[in-house]
């Protein structure tokens, strides 16, 4: 009698900004809701040069000083999403993977996919809406905090970091990429897709998961 090998649980980390969410991120889209989107423009730059998580996320509190909880469900519903996310994590779960979201971007959007069908999802802790507390730095996640996050959540499902995949698009998913075997770069810049097992460019995340799904059946 042959006996068939048990197919082995994999765990699927997604990026949000630029990878989920193509060409914007979730402070883009936010700050389009209170008009200052050029601010925003100007310290996407700055993170782009050198400017901490936490740095920018005090100053992003400070042009987002009157946010409410109504402009982000208004930026959370018009940003410009992938296709295909709630029919890939339907997949995921019916094939009995995990599937969890880790994004530098505020706690406070990057939950609200808990509803579309993700395990987990983790972002960086803000304080709650309307603000009357300051950030807290050190609860701003950062590049290393994925990797730290992935590890808690292969130890919390039982998933061996061998078989998780990590989907990005820029040098904050780098140290993820590094130790996880299988990658695909959505929509990457050159760094990261230099990294990457896959690398997809376009608009629906079925195409993108389609390249991973049964690599390790």
């Amino acid at each position: 009698m042959f006996h068939v090998k048990p197919r082995r649980q994999r765990l699927h980390l997604f990026d949000l900004d630029g990878t989920l969410i193509r060409g914007s991120a979730a402070a883009v889209e936010i700050s389009r809701q209170l008009g200052v989107d050029e601010e925003i423009a100007a310290l996407e730059k700055g993170f782009l040069q050198g400017l901490t998580p936490d740095e920018f996320a005090v100053r992003a509190r400070a042009l987002w000083s009157a946010l409410t909880v109504e402009q982000v469900t208004a930026a959370f519903d018009g940003a410009p999403w992938l296709l295909g996310i709630r029919e890939v994590w339907a997949d995921i779960r019916d094939r009995g993977d995990r599937c969890a979201v880790i994004s530098l971007s505020p706690d406070f959007f990057v939950e609200r996919l808990l509803d579309w069908g993700a395990h987990a999802v983790h972002g960086s802790r803000w304080p709650g809406l309307p603000f009357t507390e300051p950030v807290h730095r050190p609860g701003i996640l950062d590049a290393r905090a994925k990797v730290r996050i992935a590890g808690e959540l292969c130890a919390e499902y039982g998933v061996d970091p061998a078989h998780c995949v990590a989907y990005g698009d820029s040098m904050s998913d780098a140290e993820l990429f590094a130790i996880v075997p299988d990658t695909v770069a959505v929509n990457a810049d050159h760094h990261l897709a230099g990294l990457a097992r896959h690398t997809y460019t376009g608009g629906d995340l079925r195409e993108a998961y389609a390249l991973v799904r049964n690599s390790a059946a």
